[in-house]
């Protein structure tokens, strides 16, 4: 996949370019899921995951940056006494794990074959 905006090359399915941060434009449904296809779950991520793949796949799910949902995580950890890390790890325990993405390379057009003149 390529970036829209820095027209550099990009994780399959990000919604987000790694080197400049803009947002990408996601085709197809809103609803759809871009790792399965199937209609939007709540989901662990497996690719972006810093713990358990809990605040990426709630900013998957919402279609947000990821760290902005860590960082917002962060905050309320430490503002509701502990209450948020219990929640994360209810989350850890209950929130299936997403399948893997497999990227698939595109395949080459067949070769002509080479016709060699003997003289």
């Amino acid at each position: 996949m390529i970036c829209n905006s820095c027209q550099r090359n990009i994780a399959d399915g990000s919604r987000f370019c790694y080197n400049c941060g803009a947002r990408q434009v996601m085709t197809g449904a809103p609803d759809v899921a871009a790792v399965t296809g199937g209609p939007k779950r709540l989901m662990r991520s497996s690719t972006d995951k810093k713990l358990g793949g809990v605040c990426a796949g709630l900013a998957e799910y919402f279609d947000m940056d990821p760290t902005l949902v860590r960082v917002l995580w962060v905050i309320v950890a430490f503002c509701s006494g502990g209450a948020a890390v219990v929640i994360y790890f209810v989350l850890w325990l209950v929130v299936p794990l997403a399948p893997p993405q497999v990227a698939i390379p595109p395949q080459a057009p067949p070769r002509a074959p080479i016709v060699t003149q003997n003289g």
